[in-house]
């Protein structure tokens, strides 16, 4: 059996700071590597990742003979030239590197140092993103972050430009609020949104359904306007808002499916579905099928919805894709699926009564029950 290694272990251990305590060296032959390392990597088995990130970048502070813009150069210095020669094989980074721009943000987010202090921020995201970073000068200094932010749509490097719209998402994931109109960044978006890189334009999709949280049709109309823009290729623009709307398009609202093609009321009819197995345990495969006819060509959005009763008395419901497809008039399209019946981080599969059914452009058809065993 295969143990998982916690994140943390991989992402700053006592490996990797002596990596960085070796970098800083040779950029700063004063700075005492061997008493950071020691100092850092005696904290690090009590802490999680957070915790490790703001130890190293203390650690940092503390033994660099030197502070504000001269501890920055230094930084930057004890980089390795280019991301690819630090190590880096991915868009996002290596964890090795959230040091360096935690380090930016506990000590030079002031006024005095603002301008160099975003500009480092803009070169280390190669190495690991910035946008955690970027969002405290966000908080601090929001006029002024949001022009560096607006200058960084039109970076040669691909990750400076996602960080542009990534530091600013309204909800973005484990990072603090910002207090932003949740439309602040819409000119950014402006911007990026026909981005020739599929990391950017993914960011601009996750920005997007951020905003659909609270303005669903302010993110419409902004689709629409893209869409009539002729800069972006059909498959970019069905891959933006398919992002942008997921869960407008998982709560089967008509506006999200429609502006995708999808007509709620496209001339379809379901047969019942059926179940392999009626009685299942965490960790089993629902099997199930049916089959899909119209009554002229239709292009249809295919979901999953199992939907339960929590221990609060609440309904809940998990909604995932199934399948797109387009349903030729008299041709039957098999829906179908060996789906896995298994807990996550965000769905507990619990023992009681469920339903399955499928969501069709929007449109609910009928469920078929099915029950969950004690294992």
């Amino acid at each position: 059996m295969t143990v998982k290694v916690p994140l943390k272990e991989t992402a700053l251990n006592a490996e990797r700071i002596a990596r960085i305590g070796r970098e800083v060296h040779s950029a700063c032959p004063e700075f005492d590597a061997d008493s950071f390392v020691k100092s850092v990597t005696a904290d690090l088995p009590r802490l999680e990742l957070s915790g490790r990130i703001a130890r190293t970048s203390e650690g940092l502070h503390a033994h660099l003979p030197v502070t504000g813009p001269d501890a920055l150069d230094i930084l930057l210095r004890s980089l390795p030239p280019t991301p690819e020669a630090a190590g880096v094989t991915n868009d996002f980074g290596l964890h090795i590197y959230s040091p360096h721009s935690d380090y930016v943000s506990r000590y030079l987010r002031t006024a005095e140092h603002l301008d160099q202090a975003l500009a480092v921020l803009a070169r280390m995201t190669g190495y690991f993103s910035a946008e955690l970073p970027v969002r405290h000068f966000l908080a601090d200094f929001p006029d002024e972050t949001m022009k560096a932010v607006g200058a960084w749509t039109r970076d040669e490097d691909f990750r400076v430009r996602r960080l542009a719209s990534e530091a600013t998402r309204p909800l973005l994931p484990w990072a603090p609020r910002i207090q932003l109109p949740v439309d602040a960044a819409l000119p950014v978006l402006d911007q990026l949104y026909d981005d020739a890189h599929l990391y950017v334009r993914t960011s601009v999709a996750n920005h997007l359904s951020d905003i659909a949280a609270s303005r669903p049709d302010l993110v419409l109309t902004t689709l629409q306007r893209w869409k009539q823009s002729g800069r972006l290729a059909d498959e970019h623009f069905a891959f933006i808002a398919r992002g942008a709307l997921r869960n407008r398009l998982k709560g089967g609202w008509p506006p999200a499916y429609a502006i995708l093609g999808y007509a709620h009321d496209a001339p379809i009819a379901l047969t019942p579905l059926t179940l392999e197995r009626t009685e299942l345990r965490d960790g089993d495969t629902l099997n199930f099928s049916a089959a899909l006819t119209a009554t002229a060509t239709a292009p249809v959005h295919v979901m999953i919805v199992i939907a339960t009763t929590g221990q609060n008395g609440q309904p809940r419901e998990k909604v995932s894709f199934l399948r797109r497809a387009t349903a030729e008039a008299g041709q039957e399209l098999r829906l179908a699926k060996a789906h896995p019946l298994r807990s996550t981080a965000r769905w507990k599969v619990s023992p009681g009564s469920y339903s399955l059914a499928l969501q069709v452009n929007g449109r609910r058809f009928p469920s078929v029950a099915f029950t969950v065993l004690n294992t």
